[in-house]
């Protein structure tokens, strides 16, 4: 009888305890405000950069229309600067390729659709050619900003030849239909975070998969992922199945501006991290704050922000007087240090990031890293 009377004491003191410890557990705030987080990047990063693209590629519609109409030197080249302008702020919005940009169905991202590279050029001289394309099949490496940037840019700066070649319809048809379909593309995901879906991403305030802050900081890694992997691993030979250095492969080979778009995407991951909206001097809540909130955070900023201005080092010292690609065939030392820092990057944004935060990573990357 004592027994029973002291072991059953003893269950209601581990009972009392247990209860208590997990009344403690729900008592303790998350110290890191998401809202805050989740806040900031839509209304200082997404949503402004979604509007810009939207105002620079309805712009870069317009003047396909114009120079069709009365294809000359000055219509060209304001064709030209508007295409740069456009894909510029594309630079900033390929790390919000989710929600409405995401696949859906049958329908691919918008990176997918707007901005994959190389461009095949077989596949659009056959379409010039043959007068007959269809702007919604697979052929994804024959459409979107780059190439456009085929048709009204040649690699050795002979804009005479540009306009010889748009005598043709057929070349004027297409270029219309590419203007028009990455404007008709980058409305509806402006369109949609203007409206509901900006509503739907704050509230997803969690850490699980499918979570906004699942969403964003997938898309974080995989944008500077393709950085590392394409804009500078495959012209560098570094990809699997290359045996050597690929030129011709770089981001924009016929406008000769691949590192200009390179440092913007190296420029706007780093905003992305220290939460610096774009056009403001202020700070707001971004990645580093967040890591400053959990155990670990502290070192692995140090160390990240360390690694990462080796990065912005390495291609700041790649020179701007010569195409990335002529850097490439002459002397790719340079783009080697690059990609070796970009390389070491990869283990503070990918790995540690995700276990300090506990947030998963939810795409496979194919890098083994």
């Amino acid at each position: 009888m004592y027994i029973s009377r002291f072991c059953l004491g003893l269950f209601c003191l581990l009972g009392i305890l247990i209860s208590s410890c997990q009344q403690d557990e729900k008592a303790v705030p998350n110290s890191f405000d998401r809202n805050s987080f989740l806040a900031n990047m839509a209304e200082g990063f997404i949503v402004p950069t979604y509007n810009q693209l939207l105002k620079e590629s309805q712009s870069l519609d317009s003047k396909a229309e114009v120079f069709n109409q009365n294809p000359n030197q000055d219509n060209l080249t304001a064709l030209q600067n508007s295409w740069t302008n456009a894909y510029s702020i594309w630079q900033r919005a390929n790390a919000f390729n989710f929600g409405p940009a995401g696949e859906d169905g049958t329908r691919k991202t918008l990176l997918e659709e707007i901005a994959v590279f190389p461009v095949s050029e077989a596949k659009i001289n056959s379409i010039l050619e043959n007068n007959s394309f269809n702007i919604n099949d697979f052929n994804r490496d024959a459409r979107g900003f780059l190439a456009v940037e085929f048709l009204i840019f040649d690699r050795k700066n002979e804009d005479e030849k540009i306009l010889t070649a748009f005598k043709s319809e057929s070349r004027k048809t297409y270029l219309k239909a590419l203007t028009n379909h990455i404007q008709e593309r980058v409305k509806f995901v402006a369109d949609a975070w203007n409206g509901n879906y900006k509503s739907q991403f704050l509230k997803a305030n969690g850490t699980e998969s499918g979570s906004s802050t699942s969403n964003f900081y997938n898309d974080f890694v995989k944008s500077f992922e393709a950085l590392k992997n394409f804009k500078v691993g495959l012209p560098l030979g570094k990809r699997p199945g290359q045996t050597g250095v690929m030129p011709d492969l770089v981001e924009a080979r016929y406008s000769g501006k691949s590192l200009d778009f390179l440092k913007l995407h190296i420029q706007n991951l780093d905003q992305i991290w220290n939460g610096k909206p774009y056009n403001s001097d202020a700070y707001g809540v971004g990645f580093k704050k967040y890591l400053e909130s959990v155990e670990g955070g502290t070192e692995l900023i140090k160390q990240s922000e360390s690694q990462m201005l080796n990065v912005i080092n390495a291609a700041d010292n790649i020179s701007t007087t010569s195409r990335f690609s002529d850097v490439l065939a002459t002397d790719p030392s340079r783009i080697e240090t690059l990609h070796t820092e970009l390389q070491k990057q990869t283990r503070f944004f990918k790995s540690d990031m995700s276990s300090v935060l506990g947030i998963a990573i939810t795409y496979s990357s194919g890098d083994g890293d």
